[in-house]
């Protein structure tokens, strides 16, 4: 069988100039491909990361490397507080596209593969693993060891359950298309499994960064009503402790981990719903964690008291934000209407206004300077006559004088659904309903809690439209979200767009092997969007994430800030918060 320089291989499947976002979205194992930003987040790949060594997540107002040189040996113990607006949904990672769930779910299960500090894949639960046959054959070779919690052993056969599991049309996940790719799975032995596709698949390598769930629990249940969605059990770096709804969720260092127990005891995810509190419980050293609002990064965050107790850092983040339209909702069929819509929005202010210059503006799906995205478009300017214009040709007009348009005694109005506690998000809908009024639109606005918010409205179609944001992964396939084959309950393409060509050319970019011709169907793709309108793309926003100085080990690199947090360390005077007044 005909071998291929390995390397090579790794450059075409997964370019490390293309970086996806969750963050508080540095990467730690890559869990899934693409997920719902409940705010910029923090955990994978998704928003720690940076696109180019440039972008490298930089300290401001502080020298990283002094203020977190280690004092004295690593010491274990200690807790780490994060701050979250949303609540976990569910702990099984297949059934779930939020970050808050994600961001737990990362530390308890491990996968084969996981992007290392410079986003080039390296073995984790796989000892080794090579490709053959130009990429159409997989590999890999689990290390003997990895224990489940129970004490069971983690086998080939776990990997082959959870790839059976992940592609069952009975689990409904909306990650099954990378699974039904392939075309053979064969378990070798206890700990060797060969993966056989019919063609190259260019996300085949972040494929084997999902989590492998346990067979000998989950074999024969209904994975969508089983208990270990709140009480789960893996093979990663933690385990849960306790869930106290709407308040805590407690993971605390596996003693069994493979790769030695995480320095720090436990992990406390605390759900607190807005913004401002997390702020005031963060200044007053109740959390470790969180990511600040740009007025709290500017105007709030400055002076010795922050720059003593806290790294403060700024990047740009690898998640995009938009307004999504139901492209069932009978307004929102006609690309008239959405195109109108966002003429009428000003996006440089929405960025200046409500991101105080933290962000840029946001044309497609991917990141600005990133291979695939199109040099040659941009943002629609805001022009508010040729969106009424626009209104005027699709039949609206203001027929009884209330300032609304309306057509067939039907007002031109819907509303923007959004999540609580994204500041951002609430005041950029308030900026785009003033905008809208202008041309007639009225425009409300209504917030719901994050996990009700996607399991009740988005999942179910259920929404006019709304304001959310998507990680970018670090391979740019746009497939789960964008093709028709994707608009089921719970699958990620919940706006409904449908387009031919579109799906042809997703279908073409997912099995082309040369980057520069996969780039150039991604510019079709953008050409395209910016035709139909489907999202109204709004901006890409910075990153501002502060962590404790207490916590060492902190290193810099492509992979963001939280791609070696197993190696994180309190010094054992630090270990007890220090609560300020």
């Amino acid at each position: 069988m005909k071998k291929i320089n390995f390397e090579r291989a790794i450059n075409m499947l997964d370019s490390i100039s293309y970086c996806r976002d969750r963050i508080f979205y540095g990467e730690k194992a890559g869990i899934m491909g693409i997920i719902l930003s409940m705010f910029i987040c923090l955990w994978s790949l998704p928003a720690f990361c940076a696109s180019s060594p440039g972008d490298l997540p930089e300290e401001t107002g502080a020298d990283l490397a002094k203020s977190a040189a280690p004092s004295g040996p690593p010491s274990d113990g200690g807790s780490i507080f994060f701050g979250t607006i949303g609540e976990a949904s569910n702990l099984i990672p297949y059934l779930t596209s939020d970050s808050a769930s994600h961001e737990v779910a990362e530390l308890i299960y491990v996968a084969p593969l996981r992007y290392n500090k410079d986003l080039q894949a390296e073995p984790w639960a796989a000892e080794s693993w090579s490709m053959e046959d130009e990429g159409r054959l997989m590999r890999f070779t689990l290390r003997k060891g990895i224990l489940w919690e129970d004490g069971q052993e983690l086998t080939a056969d776990d990997v082959a359950f959870t790839c059976k599991l992940a592609a069952d049309p009975a689990t409904g996940s909306p990650y099954a298309e990378d699974f039904l790719r392939i075309k053979d799975l064969r378990v070798i032995d206890r700990y060797t499994f060969e993966v056989r596709y019919d063609q190259f698949f260019a996300r085949a390598v972040s494929t084997w960064m999902n989590p492998i769930l346990p067979k000998h629990i989950l074999e024969g249940q209904n994975i969508r009503s089983t208990p270990f969605a709140r009480k789960p059990m893996g093979a990663g770096p933690y385990r849960l402790k306790s869930w106290e709804p709407g308040s805590r969720i407690v993971l605390e260092a596996s003693p069994t981990y493979f790769a030695g127990k995480p320095r720090i005891n436990e992990v406390v995810y605390r759900i607190i719903p807005d913004n401002a509190t997390m702020f005031m419980e963060t200044r007053a050293g109740r959390l470790d964690v969180m990511d600040l609002s740009p007025l709290q990064y500017l105007r709030q965050t400055s002076g010795p008291e922050w720059q003593n107790r806290f790294h403060k850092f700024r990047y740009l983040a690898s998640v995009y934000i938009f307004l999504g339209f139901n492209l069932e909702h009978p307004f929102f069929k006609d690309e008239r209407v959405r195109r109108a819509i966002s003429m009428a929005i000003d996006r440089d202010g929405i960025i200046k206004g409500v991101l105080l210059g933290q962000g840029v503006p946001a044309f497609g799906p991917f990141k600005p300077g990133s291979w695939p995205y199109h040099p040659g478009l941009k943002p629609l300017p805001r022009n508010v006559a040729a969106a009424r214009a626009l209104l005027a040709e699709a039949g609206f007009a203001d027929h009884d004088g209330d300032g609304v348009l309306d057509r067939g005694g039907q007002p031109l109005a819907f509303t923007i659904l959004t999540n609580q506690g994204n500041e951002q998000r609430i005041l950029a809908a308030t900026v785009m309903q003033s905008q809208l009024r202008e041309v007639g639109i009225d425009v409300r606005i209504r917030t719901v809690e994050w996990a009700a918010f996607i399991r009740e409205f988005v999942n179910k179609g259920r929404f006019d439209a709304v304001l959310l944001g998507w990680t970018i992964p670090q391979d740019p396939d746009l497939y789960s979200v964008w093709h028709s084959s994707q608009t089921f309950e719970g699958g990620l393409n919940f706006t409904h767009y449908r387009n031919p060509e579109v799906d042809r050319l997703l279908e073409e970019a997912q099995s082309t092997p040369d980057q520069k011709k996969r780039a150039e169907l991604y510019y079709r793709i953008q050409e395209i969007f910016d035709a139909d309108q489907p999202y109204c793309f709004l901006f890409v926003p910075y990153a501002l994430p502060v962590v404790q100085r207490r916590f060492q080990g902190i290193e810099p690199a492509l992979a963001g800030i939280m791609y070696n947090f197993e190696k994180w360390w309190i010094p054992k005077s630090l270990q007890q918060p220090q609560m300020q007044p």
